[in-house]
């Protein structure tokens, strides 16, 4: 009864390998183990099912391009094209803050080329979180294409402030969404899944696509004690994982840092202890506008010691009003004070909350260093606490302002003497666990410069993940995948738009260059006035110097070039007159050749020519 009951289960469609185990004991004298397996891996009935399965299966992996404009081998300026069939969406549109060799710039945005070109394609633009290098250029790619925001309630309240001053507002679809909540994109959705970060409403993304699940961790951290509670759903992600993930893209910032990063709570513990040592003087409190979390803790602070707080700088009152009406920051009544009432109180009494942790030249904080703050003068009865650890590269600008403030006879305290600050990005064991978790097939770090994305590959490697399984991409690379392979098939327009004051793209390298030329070396200028119908000199030569030589030290130096350039217009033929372009060329070259032989330095030498 066995045998008859086992024969009719060997040829069930849904058990070919029950069949495979039961054919030797049919044919005794099949071959060896290596037929075996053989017999069992082609097996008439199963390979025809999986043939057919993989024909059925494989035109519906339409395959998905990922190009990143911006946020690789760099910090801020993030930008991710997801792109499938007829579809795209747009992950995150930030800005970056100018490098010193871009002197008058104010900030500097993606070149959106790639994405005007395919206008009608973008489904929509989804966003992380609300810090600048997220929504900085937001405003900007908007006015060129206007497309549905999707972003959580508080990020949505950040990116209304960015449209109202752009003259934006109410002409874009905002889009409020919550964590766990899916937005369709076409033939991709894009899920919204919560992660900590150092301001709230911070999330990262699963994007289901035909080729498969995307997961992009955006900016995040693992704090188990969150100011509001609300933990990073490890749960989502980890669920993701079992399921199959096809790629991670993670925040690659902390790379390099070892363990774990701290809870935003060491800080509040950190300001508890700070309020006491300010006992008795006015405490002044530099911080990221955008961290909310951490003005809540210096408002709990000031309830507690019974101190009133004011707020300093326009980004950071923008980002407070902004968070007290939407009901991100819990400010019992009476407790911030208008600037304007400030000095009813005693100095002891007061928090001032204001923006220059980095010490930028325009801040509330370096306006006071350097004694040009209306409202605030820095005295011995201040105690002031800078909580944020300096971006690299304003390394200097820091120190600066800190040692204007202590020659004032302030205490300063700053991120190296006291745990006044906390990164709002993964350390290396979290960036491990995020691996462990999700599982992906694929890795591409991003958000970092190079030795960023390169330590953490290195840590993927350890995880375990294949080397040719990585990709470190470069901003504009089109990363292709179909759900078995993904590499990088071509390159899309891409870079840096530099924006100086109304102006958006009209400052490119020549006219950078011409102020690096000018602010290194200076500038002269040679001005001659030719008769028009003559074609003869009747005035100059004449030279003016801008941030050159000071005229009335060098006067030899100008009297020498003088006459130089009088010798050059006298050897000038009648037909070097008539064209001007060759005659300011020979008078360039002249005072520029003598110039340099006497001075080793190169200014920018500008002939004018007035006809009269």
């Amino acid at each position: 009864m066995n045998e008859k009951t086992k024969k009719p289960r060997q040829t069930a469609p849904k058990s070919p390998q029950t069949g495979a185990k039961r054919r030797p004991r049919k044919k005794p004298a099949a071959a060896p183990a290596e037929a075996q397996v053989t017999a069992e891996m082609n097996t008439p009935a199963a390979p025809a099912k999986k043939t057919r399965s993989r024909q059925v299966k494989e035109p519906r992996k339409t395959p998905v391009r990922i190009i990143p404009l911006g946020g690789l081998n760099e910090i801020g300026k993030n930008m991710t094209v997801f792109e499938c069939s007829n579809d795209m969406f747009i992950l995150d549109c930030g800005l970056a803050f100018p490098d010193a060799d871009m002197p008058g710039v104010d900030i500097v945005i993606p070149d959106f080329t790639y994405v005007e070109r395919n206008r009608e394609k973008v489904r929509g633009i989804v966003i992380t979180h609300g810090h600048e290098d997220h929504i900085g250029g937001l405003a900007y790619f908007l006015k060129k294409v206007n497309v549905p925001v999707y972003a959580t309630r508080l990020t949505i309240g950040l990116i209304e402030g960015k449209l109202r001053e752009q003259g934006l507002f109410g002409k874009v679809q905002l889009n409020v969404v919550e964590p766990k909540k899916t937005v369709k994109m076409g033939c991709m959705a894009v899920e919204f899944i919560k992660v900590n970060h150092s301001i709230p409403d911070s999330v990262g993304m699963a994007i289901h696509t035909p080729a498969g699940v995307i997961v992009h961790t955006g900016d995040f951290k693992v704090d188990y004690s969150p100011i509001d509670g609300k933990i990073i759903d490890l749960a989502r992600f980890g669920e993701l994982g079992s399921r199959g993930v096809l790629a991670l893209m993670a925040d690659s910032t902390n790379a390099e840092r070892a363990g774990y990063t701290h809870s935003e709570r060491t800080v509040g513990e950190s300001f508890d202890r700070l309020f006491k040592m300010g006992e008795g003087k006015r405490i002044i409190i530099a911080t990221f506008s955008s961290n909310i979390h951490r003005v809540q803790q210096i408002i709990n602070c000031a309830v507690r010691y019974g101190r009133k707080v004011a707020v300093f700088g326009r980004s950071m009152i923008n980002v407070i009003n902004t968070a007290i009406e939407l009901g991100y920051l819990d400010v019992p009544d009476g407790v911030i004070i208008d600037i304007e009432l400030m000095n009813r109180y005693e100095n002891e009494r007061i928090v001032l909350i204001t923006t220059g942790s980095q010490g930028e030249p325009m801040s509330a904080l370096t306006r006071m260093a350097m004694n040009d703050h209306k409202k605030v003068n820095i005295t011995p009865m201040d105690f002031i606490i800078i909580s944020a650890t300096p971006i690299p590269g304003n390394e200097k600008y820091v120190t600066r302002v800190v040692n204007e403030l202590m020659k004032s006879g302030a205490e300063v305290v700053y991120e190296a003497m006291y745990e006044v600050h906390v990164s709002g990005h993964a350390c290396q064991e979290e960036l491990k666990l995020m691996q462990a978790l999700t599982k992906p097939k694929f890795f591409i770090p991003v958000h970092g410069e190079y030795k960023h994305l390169k330590k953490h590959a290195t840590l993927a490697y350890q995880m375990g993940m294949p080397k040719e399984n990585v990709i470190i991409a470069e901003i504009g690379n089109v990363i292709e995948t179909d759900g078995t392979r993904m590499s990088v098939v071509s390159q899309v327009p891409s870079g840096r738009i530099l924006v100086d004051g109304l102006g958006v793209g009209d400052v490119g390298s020549i006219v950078l260059r011409d102020r690096k030329h000018l602010a290194q070396d200076g500038l002269i200028i040679i001005v001659i006035g030719i008769e028009k119908s003559t074609n003869e000199i009747v005035a100059g030569p004449d030279i003016i110097s801008r941030g050159f030589v000071y005229v009335r030290e060098s006067e030899e130096l100008m009297d020498e070039a003088k006459q130089l350039l009088s010798s050059t217009l006298a050897n000038c033929s009648y037909a070097e007159l008539r064209e001007w372009n060759t005659l300011k060329g020979k008078m360039r070259d002249a005072l520029s050749d003598y110039i340099y032989q006497k001075t080793k330095r190169s200014p920018m030498i500008l002939p004018i020519i007035m006809e009269t």
